[in-house]
Formats: structure tokens, C-alpha cells, sequence
């Protein structure tokens, strides 16, 4: 039977009709009872971000500028070398809920929730947030809120052309090595929700987070699982995984993997 919690002030909220309260054992067996739908998701979101690494791309064909701290840039500059760019379109300019002092608070939260872009760029991957503020007004709005995020300033109709003028959203692009861009995926409304992790991040992009376990088209990019995972602070100087962590990692998979094939039996 489930139980109730009352709020103990009167006129408040209504009792809360919480869960049954039950024994370890019992609780174990709900727990495994909804893990075996856990990993049934988990792999469901694997084999989706399979198929969204075999979506067709689509060639940019048009010229964009964004203005930077260091001055005026094109789309392909904002991969800084890279070959994978994700672009969050923030909403950061007059007329938005917050200006001057703050940006959308939508999108604050979103930056809020960003990673360390180390880690993204150590999978030869950029991200960028775009908005109509000035630079001025961005690297104010960056030190007071603490964000490192790249931030450009839009100039042209970027915004509009990729689905994001009036409404927040995140696009993916692939730049060969002609300098040819692509556009390869598009997210937004809830499904921006998930964004700000790493492998979400990685998940959304034409290479994938490059490990081995992964279904990816013949030629892509693939290492060992976990060996490239680095401290954010020191991928520039381990250009090649830590032999350390190499032998940690791979004995701690090892255990990760016979303590699943014990559960099976």
C-alpha cells in the first residue's frame, strides 16, 4: 500500500501519495525489475545515435560572419581547427527577458549545465554559443555568470536560416578538409533539455564520441573506450593516453564486465 506525508500546515498543499515503504530485499528486486528498462533505453539511445550518424548532410553553401573578441570570423573559423562544430543559438540581446543584465533564462540554465569544453575539444569537436548582444555586452554577461563558452556575436541571418531566430535551438556541423562545410543534425525545443553533458553533446554529432563499442560508418574515427579521458587541464600536455590510466581503466572494465557476466548466471 503507499503511504502518505502529510504537510502538516493547514491549508497547505494536499498529502503526498508516496511509494510503498519496504524491505532491502524487496527494494532490490523493484530496483533490478527497473534496471532491466534502463538498459533497454540505453541501448535504444546507442542504436538512435547510430542512425543519426548515417543521416545525409547538407552542404552550406551561403557565407556567414560572426564578430568574436579577436574581431570578425566565418563559420568555418568557429571550429577553431576542429572538425566538428556545435552552435547554440542563446538568446542574449534587447528585447529579450533579462537584458541587459542577464540573458534568457532558458538559456542560462543551459550554459549553466556545459561541461568543460576541453573535453569535447579533445574529440575534435567546437562549441560555440551565438547571440545578437555585442561582444562588450557578452563578455560582461560571461564574468559575471562564469561561463567560458565561446560566444560570437551574430551578423547576419544565420540565426534564421538554420531554424533558430525565434526560438532557441542547437545545430551540428562537419568541416572537411577543403574547409567545405556541412550541416549534419538540428535540435531544439525539449531536446535541448538534455544538452550540456559531454557524451550528450558528442551523441548529436556525424562522429560520434569515437570509441570502438560504437556503431559507426566503415573509416570513422575510434579508440579505446575510456583511454582518451583526460583531467580538463592537462589534454595539451598528453597528446597520447596516460599508460596509468590506460592499465586502470582497462582493469576497471574488466571487473565492470565479469560482475555483469556473475549476475547473469
Amino acid at each position: 500500500m503507499t503511504t502518505s506525508i502529510e504537510n502538516g500546515k493547514k491549508g497547505g498543499p494536499p498529502a503526498m501519495h508516496t511509494p510503498p515503504v519496504v524491505s532491502p530485499k524487496a527494494w532490490e528486486a523493484a530496483r533490478e525489475q527497473l534496471l532491466v528498462k534502463e538498459k533497454a533505453q540505453t541501448r535504444a539511445r546507442d542504436a538512435l545515435a547510430a542512425e543519426r550518424r548515417r543521416m545525409p548532410w547538407m552542404a552550406v553553401e551561403k557565407t556567414y560572419a560572426f564578430e568574436g573578441p579577436a574581431g570578425k570570423v566565418s563559420l568555418p573559423e568557429l571550429f577553431d581547427g576542429r572538425r566538428q562544430l556545435i552552435v547554440y543559438r542563446a538568446f542574449f540581446e534587447p528585447g529579450v527577458f533579462g537584458w541587459p543584465d542577464h540573458a534568457c533564462r532558458g538559456c542560462s540554465m543551459v550554459a549553466d549545465q556545459v561541461a568543460h569544453v576541453a573535453h569535447l575539444n579533445a574529440r575534435d569537436t567546437t562549441l560555440v554559443f551565438v547571440s545578437r548582444a555585442p561582444q562588450a555586452e557578452i563578455a560582461r554577461l560571461q564574468a559575471r555568470m562564469g561561463w567560458e563558452i565561446p560566444w560570437f556575436t551574430l551578423t547576419d541571418s544565420f540565426d534564421a536560416d538554420f531554424g533558430v531566430d525565434e526560438w532557441h535551438g542547437t545545430n551540428v556541423f562537419y568541416r572537411d578538409a577543403g574547409d567545405r562545410v556541412f550541416r549534419t543534425y538540428f535540435i531544439n525545443n525539449r531536446g535541448d533539455e538534455q544538452m550540456g553533458n559531454t557524451w550528450n553533446y558528442l551523441d548529436i554529432t556525424p562522429l560520434g564520441r569515437q570509441e570502438v563499442w560504437e556503431d559507426s560508418p566503415e573509416g570513422y574515427p575510434q579508440t579505446p573506450t575510456y583511454k582518451w579521458w583526460n583531467w580538463h587541464d592537462n589534454y595539451a600536455e598528453e597528446a597520447v593516453p596516460d599508460k596509468k590510466w590506460v592499465e586502470i581503466s582497462t582493469a576497471g572494465e574488466a571487473a565492470f564486465r565479469e560482475q555483469s557476466q556473475n549476475a547473469k548466471r
